[in-house]
């Protein structure tokens, strides 16, 4: 019997096509290709949410810090605050509105700092986009520093992750860059606290900002724009690591919760501030809470970092 014949009712086809349509909707590569040029996705609530960024993100510098560490306090130091110093570990005690960072709300940024593949070749690392910024480590002394490192190296840091990943963001596909973000971050904090360079640090160390995926707090799900804390969340097993579709890994922050209690994610702040409004999926997702999975036997151990996500832990999850 054929299932489809030339005399169909064409109402009929035209459900038909309709229903498919709307399935393909919701495939990975299909929802990403109908974000606009300012839209990122993410996770929350076991849900894809999508953001909406309206402003350019902020690196906050208070007086009294020396994010160059060259021993003058920013308040006395003009030059430190021609560019942008993004630095992990490091977190002021407001936001860009003058508030409480307390107060602020978080954009978890997943890190993969595992390797699919145990990668040993340092030609694989990403380049600096437009061709970085001065002394900003890239492409194979990127590759060479991050495997002497780390023993390998990490999908965080390759032109071509073999895990997908919210950033880049399909709209402008190049290593190192995510819409209105920026493109270089300061990992010399992070590196002098896993005891990979001088502590405390002696200079800034540069790198293309890593492939990154995003979670937020339940709470957030729907919010209008506002100013969002970057959280790095250090991923160090590649079954943590949520697929394209939301349909394995961490994709709420209570998951994340879970894997940083068992170790397997480590949850630093930052003085990284991005604007955007977020928006939930209307399709659910399958929630997975990963500290029920064993971690992934083929992964190198990692040294620890100093995380605040006990702090974190108490927050509010509604």
């Amino acid at each position: 019997m054929h299932r489809f014949k030339i005399d169909q009712n064409l109402s009929r086809s035209a459900s038909l096509l309709l229903a498919v349509a709307a399935c393909l909707a919701f495939t990975p590569d299909i929802a990403s290709a109908q974000l606009a040029p300012n839209q990122t996705q993410g996770f929350g609530n076991g849900r894809l949410v999508t953001f909406t960024y309206l402003q350019n993100f902020d690196c906050l510098e208070q007086p009294s810090m020396d994010l160059d560490f060259n021993n003058v306090k920013a308040q006395s130091d003009p030059n430190e605050l021609q560019t942008p110093i993004c630095q992990p570990v490091t977190e002021p005690t407001q936001d860009p509105t003058g508030g409480d960072i307390k107060h602020t709300a978080h954009l978890y940024v997943f890190v993969p700092m595992f390797s699919v593949n145990n990668d040993q070749d340092p030609g694989d690392a990403m380049p600096c986009p437009n061709g970085g910024r001065p002394g900003e480590l890239c492409g194979t002394a990127l590759g060479n520093a991050l495997i002497k490192a780390f023993g390998f190296l990490p999908e965080a840091w390759k032109a071509h992750p073999l895990v997908a990943t919210q950033c880049p963001d399909p709209n402008n596909p190049v290593p190192g860059t995510c819409t209105m973000h920026a493109s270089s971050v300061d990992l010399s904090v992070t590196l002098a606290a896993l005891g990979k360079a001088p502590n405390p640090p002696t200079g800034n160390i540069f790198v293309p900002t890593p492939n990154h995926s995003h979670v937020i707090d339940n709470s957030r799900v729907n919010a209008l724009p506002i100013w969002w804390e970057v959280r790095p969340v250090l991923i160090m097993n590649r079954s943590d690591w949520p697929s394209a579709d939301g349909s394995s890994g961490i994709t709420s922050s209570m998951a994340m919760d879970d894997a940083e209690a068992a170790g397997k994610a480590v949850e630093v702040g930052s003085n990284f501030f991005l604007f955007f409004s977020s928006e939930m999926s209307s399709t659910a997702m399958a929630s997975h809470h990963m500290s029920a999975m064993p971690a992934d036997p083929t992964q190198p151990s990692h040294p620890a970092v100093p995380s605040t996500s006990a702090a974190s832990r108490a927050r509010l999850r509604n």
